[in-house]
């Protein structure tokens, strides 16, 4: 059992780890402090895009549309932190 906990952990903090990274791209881009222009910052920005757009999808279809701003991200890093923090450790211990 444990070892199921240890990888779900493992699992839930690489998510962290790249949606921390995907959300602070998206500000450096909208700062345009980064540029889309450049080969490896397009490359990366498409591959977090690529990666995360599974998990932010079904939470757009519920959410409502605040055009401007989207929200999925953030519901989706709160769901995260629950999981790894509440939920997880509750069932296994």
């Amino acid at each position: 059992m444990l070892v199921i906990y240890q990888l779900l952990d493992l699992i839930l903090s690489v998510v962290y780890v790249i949606m921390i990274v995907h959300i602070i791209m998206s500000w450096l881009i909208n700062f345009n402090v980064l540029n889309l222009h450049q080969q490896l910052v397009a490359s990366i920005w498409t591959g977090l895009n690529k990666l995360l757009e599974p998990i932010y999808q079904p939470i757009r279809r519920f959410m409502p549309d605040t055009h401007p701003l989207d929200l999925a991200p953030l519901v989706a890093f709160v769901i995260v932190i629950a999981l790894r923090s509440i939920i997880l450790p509750a069932i296994f211990f």
